[in-house]
Order: C-alpha cells, then structure tokens, then sequence
C-alpha cells in the first residue's frame, strides 16, 4: 500500500510539463491505436488480394516516389511551425490568420508544381534500366503514375491542415489519419477483380476523403483564410530561417527510404513487397510509441520554450523521457521478436499470400526490431531540439543518417540479404541518437 501511496505522490507532484506530456502521449496512443487498426486491416486485405506480387511491387515503388515530398514537407512543416505557431500565439495573435492564408497559398502552388513534376517525370525514370524493376513491374507502374500523381496536392495540403492541428494542441489529426486506410480497404473489398485500380484510386479516394476530413473542423473554428499568394506577413523571416535547412535535412534522411527501395528491388521480384509488409508491421508499432512521443512532447517543449522557461529543467524533462522510452523500446523489442511470428500470420497469411512469404517477412522483420530503442529515446531528442530552433543539428543528423544508411547497406546487404536494409536503420538511429545527446547535454 505504501508503494502505491509513494507512486501517486510521485505523480502528483511531478512538474506540469511532465503531466502535459504524459496526457497527449495518452491520447495520442489511443488515436493512434484506432488508426493503425484501420491501416492492419488495410494491409490484410492487400496481403490476401495480391500477396507479394509485381502488382504490389509497382504500386509501392510509385507511391513511395510520389510521397517523398510530401513526407519531407510534412516533417518540415511539424518542427519548424509548430514552435513558431506557438510563439506566434503568445507574442503576436493578429499575425496568425495573414500568415496561415498565406502558407494556404504557397502550399498550393509547391501541390500543383509536384503533381506536374509526377506526371512527366517518373514514366521517364521508371523506364530507366537502373530502378532494378523487371519490365511488367516497370509496366504496370508506369499506367498507375496518373492516378497516384494526384496524391501530390492532396498531400501537401492533408501535410498543413495537420500542422496546424498539432501546433494547437489538438491531437483529432492522428485519428483522421486512419481515413486512407479505411477507403482503400472499402475500395479493394468492393471491386475483388478489378486488377490493380481498387489500390490506385482506392489511395486517391482516400486521401480526398482525409483532407476534408481535417478541413472542416478547421473551418468550422474559423482557422482556415482563402489562399494569398502575397509574402506581407511579418512572420516569413522565422519561418525561411528554419524551413531551408529543415528541408536539406529531412529530405536527405526521407530519401533513405527511396534508397532502400532500389536496393530492394535489385534483390528481384517480390522484395520490395516484403520490405512493405515487414515495414507496415514496424509502423504499427512505431506509431503506438513514436508518433505519441513526437506529438506529446514538441507542443510541450515549444510551449515552454515560448514562456521562458528554465533550460536545466527542460533538459532534465528531456532526460527523464530519453531514458524511460529506451527501456520501453528495449521490452518492445523483445515481446515483438517473440510475438513477430504469429503477428506475421495473423495479419497476412491468407489467399495469395503463403506460408513462405510469411516466413520471409518474419525474418525482415525480427532484424528490423532492433531500431526501436534507439527509435524512441531519438524522437524526444528531436522535439527537443526543433522547440529550441537548432536546425543546424537537425540538418546534421540527416547528413549522418543518409551517409552511414548508405554504408551500412552496402556493408549489410551483401551478407543478410534485405534484412540488411532493416538493420541497417538501427545503426542509423543508434548514432543520431547519440549525436542528439552528446550535443543538447552540452548546451543545458
């Protein structure tokens, strides 16, 4: 009894930071808990319709190229607006819907000019012979490039509505995102023989439906302007300061992903399709934990960063989180190796998709549980540091991650096969992680 008074004494009389964290992390988990229900029976019907198929190889190698940019444009818009939302909202309120009008209109100018960019330029690099594709692959991909294309404007704009979300303090973004998921799967149930179009204007129907689903409560809070293309608002400056370095960093360390893909690809048919399933399985868990550790704790961080406070103590709010979430990352890679079988047949082992694909995916995915500890503890670090605009260390970490990933897999892949690209982001996120520490604990 003593133990659990001391417990809750301990709670009550941590500091507020700690309870704000704790609180969104809570929320953030449950969100995103439902979504990822929604994303593994997404992921299950693909598996049973298409198995590891040329279908889903060509489907995953056009969506990923088209998503690079909105992913680097989602990762920039969350650490650098959310800090400068929050500064924005303390210091200067009646700034706030100028600038957000005009951010509308530029992210719509970046929507239009990346779909263009989709349409004429992936048939073209699709049919170079470097992309490791056998020729029906190269194929089918090429006749998807026009539908998927869309996903570029649909992208940016989902990337910004959710920005603003986030930047105050609303986590409802994190459950929307499970909409793709659920009109995909709707759309590959309802048309069982319509080849690979239920997945392209499944993924395009879905991302529609995403978008509005972000823009109407915004508008109903009065938080979305019509689009300006003018650059008068005052806070441009602070923004340019941190988006341009921002965007080195996060496309070099984004563009990992793309790397892997050509590796996997020259490992022949079927690689990228594990590589996919392994990797799905590692978000759901990655998205229990890292997406409620990012989104808990930057509103968090940039809020107190705002006020003024104390850096020792926020250092130490940093601490406390980096060590509790390493160990938390250590027992979710143990359980996940022990579970990682029968996840892997439970989830995809059904209709075209075999009892061998379920062991190859299996061993993916065993090797690619190693990167959570590191995963974890790395993400607060990250929040950390976007909440005090060092951008510099930002860029830096990406400049390391895409180097040493590139070492690595070269080292790695020759010896375990595609488990080598998995293990090879564990060495990545190890020593940023460690960079993240050794140069914040100096700066206290």
């Amino acid at each position: 009894m003593n133990v659990f008074s001391a417990i809750r004494a301990r709670f009550h009389n941590a500091h507020a930071d700690h309870h704000a964290i704790a609180r969104g992390m809570a929320w953030v988990i449950l969100f995103v808990f439902l979504g990822k229900l929604a994303g593994a029976a997404k992921e299950m019907a693909i598996a049973y319709r298409y198995g590891v198929s040329e279908d889903v190889d060509a489907y995953l190698f056009v969506l990923n190229l088209v998503s690079w940019p909105v992913g680097v444009w989602f990762s920039v818009l969350t650490v650098v607006l959310v800090p400068l939302a929050a500064r924005i909202r303390h210091n200067s309120s009646v700034d706030l819907p100028r600038f957000r009008s005009e951010l509308l209109g530029l992210t719509l100018l970046l929507g239009m000019g990346l779909m263009l960019f989709a349409w004429l330029g992936l048939p073209l690099l699709l049919r170079s012979p470097w992309t490791g594709l056998p020729p029906t692959s190269v194929s089918i991909a090429t006749n998807m490039v026009s539908g998927l294309a869309l996903l570029a404007p649909l992208g940016v704009l989902i990337s910004l509505f959710s920005a603003w979300m986030l930047s105050a303090g609303r986590h409802a973004n994190t459950l929307l995102e499970s909409v793709p998921a659920l009109v995909l799967l709707v759309a590959i149930l309802s048309f069982p023989g319509g080849g690979a179009e239920p997945l392209v204007w499944g993924t395009v129907v879905g991302f529609a439906f995403h978008l509005a689903s972000l823009a109407v409560p915004l508008a109903r809070r009065g938080e979305i302007e019509a689009p300006s293309f003018t650059r008068q608002s005052p806070q441009w400056p602070a923004f340019w300061q941190g988006f341009g370095i921002m965007l080195a960093g996060q496309a070099l360390m984004s563009f990992i992903g793309i790397i892997d893909q050509f590796f996997a690809a020259h490992l022949g048919t079927g690689s990228i399709a594990t590589l996919s399933y392994a990797n799905r399985i590692l978000a759901l868990i990655f998205g229990l934990g890292a997406t409620a550790v990012a989104r808990a704790t930057l509103p968090v961080f940039s809020q107190a960063q705002a006020q003024g406070e104390c850096q020792l103590h926020l250092h130490r709010v940093a601490a406390h989180w980096v060590r509790l979430l390493f160990v938390f990352g250590v027992v979710a890679m143990i359980v996940g190796w022990w579970l990682a079988p029968w996840a892997v047949k439970l989830l995809f082992e059904r209709g075209a998709f075999i009892a061998r694909d379920t062991e190859a995916v299996t061993e993916v995915l065993c090797y690619g549980l190693v990167q959570l500890p590191f995963y974890f503890a790395g993400l607060v670090l990250v929040s950390y540091a976007s909440s005090q605009r060092r951008y510099i260390l930002l860029f830096w970490s990406g400049v390391i991650g895409i180097i040493f990933k590139m070492i690595a897999n070269v080292v790695l892949v020759p010896i375990f096969g595609i488990k080598g690209i998995v293990l090879a982001w564990a060495v990545v996120y190890a020593l940023n992680a460690l960079l993240f520490w050794l140069a914040l604990g100096r700066s206290k």
